[in-house]
């Protein structure tokens, strides 16, 4: 089950990062905070491109790098937290995009970004022996 979690979410994030990178641009520009492009010198569309260039490379190494894997999980794990703001600001805001357009979805989106982080910790560690 591990194993299937971990391949489900290396595929998601090579399609969310590849999907920043082309076609959902605009919307990802929805999830971006005020404070960050407003204290860094960043515009949105520079933190949608850094973000989903960030995201496709955890997918990729999720495959690619098996002995990293519980490293990666968890630098995955953080990074979800630390994109956690952007979805809250997106509720706040009311700003709609990937079909999150009545404050009733932008909200109840904010949690599924705990169970991302339960699933990127748990289908990244070696399971314990039984025995």
């Amino acid at each position: 089950m591990r194993t299937v979690l971990r391949w489900l979410l290396a595929g998601a994030m090579i399609f969310a990062g590849l999907s920043h990178l082309f076609w959902a641009r605009r919307d990802f520009q929805a999830q971006v905070p005020d404070a960050i492009v407003d204290r860094l010198p960043i515009d949105r569309d520079g933190v949608v491109v850094a973000s989903g260039a960030v995201e496709a490379l955890f997918g990729v190494a999720l495959l690619a790098l098996p002995r990293e894997r519980s490293r990666i999980g968890a630098l995955l794990a953080a990074f979800f937290i630390a994109v956690f703001p952007g979805n809250v600001d997106q509720w706040r805001k009311g700003r709609s995009a990937f079909g999150l357009d009545t404050d009733r979805r932008r909200f109840v989106r904010l949690f599924f970004q705990p169970v991302l982080v339960v699933g990127a910790w748990w289908s990244t560690r070696q399971p314990r022996d039984t025995a």
